[in-house]
């Protein structure tokens, strides 16, 4: 896997992937940015939720459940000291569907957070205090 952050100006830059997307990133503007895209610790909370969320979506859909809808919410705090890592996050599936079984739910989003989700599993290993929760919403019932 590889990638190319350049530096566009002030605190813009623009990471490449290899696989050959972009992506913007860029600071506030009271740190020389012009606030056009998410922080670069914003993207690393993105692409854990994407991360585990693939996982998610993957089991669900091999176990045949009726998926819907689905999301993750992820609410995370930093040390107020330098550097500024993250200490502790959330992550909270949001999984809707006529009829999903409850244990599927939590069984995926177990497999997630032990075995599969790289990006979580390497922030745990790093000192990062992970939990997850989720909800189903059974849309039959709406």
């Amino acid at each position: 896997m590889q990638t190319t952050v350049k530096w566009v100006d002030g605190a813009m830059f623009l990471g490449e992937s290899g696989s050959g997307h972009s992506v913007v990133m860029d600071g506030p503007e009271d740190l020389g940015g012009r606030d056009l895209g998410p922080r670069p610790m914003e993207m690393l909370l993105m692409g854990t939720g994407g991360c585990a969320m693939f996982d998610v979506v993957s089991m669900l859909k091999k176990s045949r459940q009726p998926l819907q809808d689905c999301r993750v919410e992820i609410q995370a705090e930093r040390a107020d000291a330098v550097p500024a890592v993250f200490t502790r996050l959330n992550m909270h599936f949001v999984v809707s569907g006529a009829g999903l079984k409850d244990s599927q739910v939590k069984r995926a989003v177990e497999l997630s957070a032990g075995k599969y989700c790289s990006a979580s599993i390497m922030l745990g290993a790093a000192g990062v205090e992970i939990t997850h929760s989720y909800e189903v919403i059974d849309s039959a019932a709406a």
